[in-house]
């Protein structure tokens, strides 16, 4: 592995997840949290609404909203590879009442696309929530139904197999396609999108070959049969989907470190006593059985940092990341 950031952080988020999981049945229905806001809170995602990120905070607000007596209002922003997101939290007032979920193509895109127009010192970095797999797949009636078949038929169509996920070149997803691509001496053409439904919607339509996505929002697809899965980008299988085995297994050597990450932001220049009761209170929210059932089902990983912990691993991870652009030719 050239870079194993993620193994330590997931390491410690396995640990703290057991014995998490354990006390699920002692903690009470609704617990104290100090973070009382004065209103409704907005948290702005960079997606459409059912990808995977949409689905987690929908998720979540099931639990999260008793606790800190206030509505969790669900604000979509889309497009131009994440700027419409984070041009909404850095301009809002830093009280908590806007906020926004990251992911790793946060860190990617301050690198790439939008270098220049924002960086990780613009914002207030306030918890990590969640480690997710990315997954690849195909349509139930394609000829490509391995890893394997895929490499193969890239080789004699090379550059004219069209992968479909999300963001555009250097993102979280792209750079594990460009991962496979170095590992199997490969090209793949890059299809970016702003959400999931989306790669879906063109997978079916035959508009890409390969979807590229979470199991999360993919989970219906899989369960109708509609789609089959090719391979994990991950350390082993999850336990959503069994029988789908890792890109190791299949002969494939990649870094499993590189797996998705999500977070809470918000403005510059919060408070650091409110970022730790508002990660305190999504903290507490995750415990619900509710959540932990969401979360089991769609193989992710539970992660507890608070804001000092996720300050240091933002920018920890933003190194790992100029090594991975430099590595797929994106950065000099």
């Amino acid at each position: 592995m050239l870079f194993n950031l993620f193994n330590t952080v997931r390491t410690s988020s396995l640990a703290v997840c057991m014995t998490v999981t354990a006390a699920l049945a002692a903690s009470p229905a609704v617990a104290e949290t100090s973070w009382k806001p004065s209103g409704p809170v907005n948290v702005v995602m960079h997606t459409k609404p059912g990808g995977t990120a949409d689905i987690f905070i929908r998720t979540l607000a099931q639990s999260l909203e008793p606790l800190i007596g206030q509505t969790i209002v669900v604000v979509n922003a889309p497009g131009a590879g994440g700027a419409t997101q984070m041009a909404r939290v850095a301009h809002a007032k830093p009280d908590g009442l806007t906020l926004g979920i990251n992911t790793m193509s946060h860190f990617t895109s301050m690198l790439t696309n939008l270098k220049g127009t924002f960086s990780t010192e613009d914002f207030s970095w306030v918890a990590s929530t969640q480690e997710d797999p990315i997954i690849y797949f195909a349509r139930a009636d394609s000829d490509i139904k391995t890893i394997g078949d895929l490499v193969a038929k890239a080789k004699t169509n090379s550059g004219t197999i069209n992968i479909g996920g999300f963001g555009p070149v250097g993102s979280m997803q792209h750079l594990g396609t460009s991962m496979l691509e170095k590992a199997a001496g490969v090209k793949f053409n890059w299809v970016g999108f702003d959400s999931t439904p989306d790669i879906m919607t063109a997978l079916l339509g035959g508009h890409v070959d390969i979807g590229v996505s979470n199991l999360g929002p993919t989970a219906p697809f899989f369960e109708s049969k509609r789609i089959i899965g090719l391979g994990v980008l991950g350390e082993k299988r999850l336990d959503g989907l069994p029988d789908l085995p890792t890109f190791g297994e299949q002969g494939f050597e990649v870094d499993t470190s590189w797996v998705q990450v999500r977070g809470l932001f918000g403005p510059k220049d919060m408070p650091l006593e409110l970022q730790q009761q508002i990660a305190d209170a999504f903290h507490e929210a995750m415990k619900a059985k509710t959540y932990q059932d969401y979360a089991r089902s769609t193989g992710v990983v539970d992660s507890w940092m608070g804001p000092k912990e996720y300050t240091a691993f933002v920018r920890a991870v933003s190194d790992t990341a100029v090594k991975q652009l430099q590595s797929a030719g994106l950065l000099q």
